[in-house]
């Protein structure tokens, strides 16, 4: 019975022309304006723009001067004994001393804390 009725579909489908299925109208019908924003668009040539056009907008290149090699100063003895002179070297090394001593105690200090035992949690109460 389904093959009939296939049968007799198919033989409908072939006697119906396949162009009367879709509307002839949207083909017929243009779009006007669309075809007329085309046409504007490839007619369009942008005005030439002059030679000199880029004159005050783009600085001239010029190459950077090549850069001086450091020179060392004629009397470099007296700039480092004046150097040392100014530079508290006794004073520093004295703070540096009792730093050191306050940084080995805090350093002892950690090290027992992360030695000692972790304090166990109490038994959740649910």
């Amino acid at each position: 019975m389904s093959s009939a009725i296939l049968r007799q579909a198919s033989a409908a489908a072939r006697r119906i022309p396949r162009v009367a299925a879709f509307s002839t109208s949207a083909a017929a019908r243009k779009d006007f304006v669309q075809e007329l924003y085309i046409k504007e668009l490839k007619s369009y040539k942008p005005p030439p723009s002059p030679k000199d056009a880029h004159v005050g907008v783009v600085k001239p290149f010029t190459v950077p001067p090549p850069p001086q090699p450091p020179t060392l100063p004629a009397d470099l003895a007296s700039e480092l004994s004046a150097y040392d002179a100014v530079e508290p070297v006794a004073a520093e090394a004295k703070g540096a001393a009792t730093s050191t001593d306050q940084a080995g105690a805090g350093a002892e200090q950690f090290l027992a804390f992360l030695e000692a035992d972790a304090p166990k949690a109490a038994d959740a109460h649910h």
